[in-house]
């Protein structure tokens, strides 16, 4: 059955104003003179003026043809048509169905609150006029009367729940709607961040293997002649660098295509791996304090070792050779990192000039996000960076 419904074809709303039009026209004009062939008392008055009577009625119910476009206009014309039918002592009847069509259209397809005002009056003055052309001697004009009101308020009932039930249904369509674009709109930010994250990771991992290997290279290609030892010790750097940074590369476009190894990121566990190639650039690095295994979050952990990896990074390519000191401190529930270079007093690597990159700007963004803290700048002859990341922010996300 209910498929059979779901086939059936919706009619046009003009479509249906004519069918409504038509049926209640026929009703109104049908069910009038049955009822005065049944009781042929209600014949003398209506023969009276017998054209005027049915042009009432047929007039109210094709007034219904254009409900739609003026509910209010139709509504106080068929109300006034009701008035001249009963002032004019007509028979009672099915006369009334359009100014209950006319009422429901006004309270369903209008604003709410002043639709009903509208219509409240108008049931006022028509109730008025009805009890005034009643005989109360008639106990079947009192029947009559009585339901001609409660029709009435009952239509007016249906049309403002119809259109309540309307206004509901949009709001919920509208929640519905706002949901699925916040939704879009969280995917997005989502995506955009990882992509974000990506660009770091790649960006900390290529910058740091090629500023090694620019150094490593230039140092090959001055001591080659003369200590080729020397030039053997910086080519295997220079393959330890590469390797690595392919390693790191490989995790990170893993995630891209979903076959992640689930291999471990980089964390201050590496960091004498990295101080060790930093060392062989030419650095003189020093550590102070240390971290135990484990005790870091791993977010605040891979940020840290990219931070520390950043300033080494930055010290190879502007500072050149230098003394570099890393501090590492865990203290009253935040990871504290302090690297300082004394600026080498060499010049950086040959070569053109330097363009300021996006190394700072990435590290107080890994900074920022994990709800830590980031300061850089000049400190005498050298550079000093300074961050703190807290644990509990992490750990409570984590939960």
């Amino acid at each position: 059955m209910e498929r059979l419904v779901r086939r059936l074809p919706t009619l046009s709303a003009p479509t249906q104003d004519v069918l409504i039009a038509g049926f209640v026209t026929l009703l109104q004009v049908q069910g009038t003179h049955s009822a005065i062939l049944a009781d042929p008392e209600l014949a003398g008055p209506f023969d009276v003026l017998g054209v005027l009577g049915n042009g009432l009625l047929m007039l109210s119910g094709l007034l219904l043809l254009v409900r739609r476009r003026w509910p209010v206009p139709v509504f106080v014309a068929t109300g006034l048509i009701s008035v001249a039918y009963f002032a004019a002592g007509y028979p009672d009847g099915p006369g009334w169905i359009s100014l209950f069509v006319a009422i429901y259209t006004v309270t369903a397809h209008g604003d709410g609150r002043r639709s009903l005002v509208i219509v409240a009056n108008g049931l006022a003055v028509l109730a008025v006029v009805w009890i005034l052309t009643t005989d109360f001697d008639d106990g079947e004009r009192i029947g009559w009367l009585a339901f001609r009101i409660g029709a009435t308020i009952m239509a007016a009932a249906l049309g403002e729940s119809v259109r309540s039930r309307r206004v509901i249904a949009a709001d919920a369509l509208h929640r519905a709607e706002v949901a699925e674009r916040t939704r879009d709109e969280e995917a997005r930010r989502r995506v955009d961040a990882e992509r974000l994250r990506i660009a770091r990771e790649v960006h900390d991992t290529v910058a740091h293997a090629i500023a090694i290997i620019n150094v490593q290279a230039g140092v090959t290609a001055h001591v080659l002649d003369k200590r080729p030892e020397r030039a053997r010790e910086t080519l295997l750097t220079i393959e330890q660098t590469s390797a690595r940074a392919l390693r790191e590369m490989r995790s990170v476009l893993g995630v891209l295509r979903g076959d992640d190894d689930g291999s471990p990121g980089p964390s201050l566990g590496a960091l004498d791996e990295l101080l060790a190639v930093a060392r062989r650039a030419g650095l003189d690095v020093a550590v102070t304090g240390s971290v135990p295994a484990g005790a870091l979050p791993e977010a605040v952990d891979r940020a840290a070792y990219r931070i520390v990896q950043e300033c080494i990074t930055n010290v190879i390519r502007h500072a050149g050779p230098a003394r570099v000191t890393v501090g590492v401190e865990l203290r009253d529930g935040e990871l504290r990192l302090e690297v300082a270079d004394d600026g080498g007093g060499l010049s950086a690597p040959a070569g053109p000039p330097v363009e300021p990159g996006r190394g700072l700007a990435g590290m107080r963004e890994r900074c920022e996000l994990l709800g830590g803290t980031f300061e850089a700048g000049p400190d005498g002859d050298g550079f000093r960076v300074r961050a703190r990341l807290p644990l509990n922010r992490v750990e409570a996300a984590a939960r």
